[in-house]
């Protein structure tokens, strides 16, 4: 008997002493510093510089065109102009539109035919970064090249097919139509 009330006792001990223990946070092994975020701003600031000059560069041999900068970091020329006073796309409007891709040697990556006559809900689908800026800067019957440095393209990720890692991209753009929202 005396054995059975010393277990007791021992159980009701231990049970006693387990519910009242704090259970203490863990804490990391290892504490993240600010160095690697610091790293990467630093590449990415070389990237996009090189990128830039590369596409200035490009921009001062050919003196035949006008390329226009845009306040989003990339650049454009058109291809055909529509002088008469019609409307931009805006936020709801319907854009149907062909579009080339090439990188930035010229050697096209995708081809009209593999891009297929896209339609675009403005503002309200993901497409490409410079692409969506890049459609609001035409009017119905315009075609323009765009010039987007990599961070505006499709960045440090690439497309998963045949576009790479931080590779800038010249797009060239036709809009067929675009339907205004109600």
């Amino acid at each position: 008997m005396k054995t059975s009330h010393f277990y007791s006792i021992f159980l009701l001990a231990i049970f006693i002493t387990s519910c009242n223990n704090v259970q203490e946070a863990r804490y990391p092994i290892s504490q993240t510093s600010s160095q690697f975020l610091d790293e990467s701003i630093a590449r990415n600031k070389v990237i996009i510089n090189s990128e830039e000059q590369t596409f200035e560069n490009m921009f001062k041999q050919d003196t035949a065109n006008v390329y226009i900068p845009s306040t989003k970091g990339f650049w454009f020329k058109y291809e055909t102009k529509v002088e008469e006073n019609s409307a931009l796309p805006v936020r709801g409007d319907i854009v149907l539109y062909d579009y080339e891709v090439y990188d930035i040697n010229g050697s096209i990556i995708y081809t009209k035919e593999e891009t297929q006559p896209q339609r675009y809900l403005v503002d309200k689908e993901t497409i490409m970064t410079g692409l969506r800026y890049g459609i609001k800067q035409l009017k119905q019957g315009e075609e323009a090249t765009f010039y987007f440095p990599s961070h505006i393209a499709y960045g440090y990720h690439g497309d998963n097919k045949s576009i790479g890692t931080n590779v800038p991209l010249i797009c060239k753009v036709k809009i067929n139509q675009i339907i205004k929202s109600n």
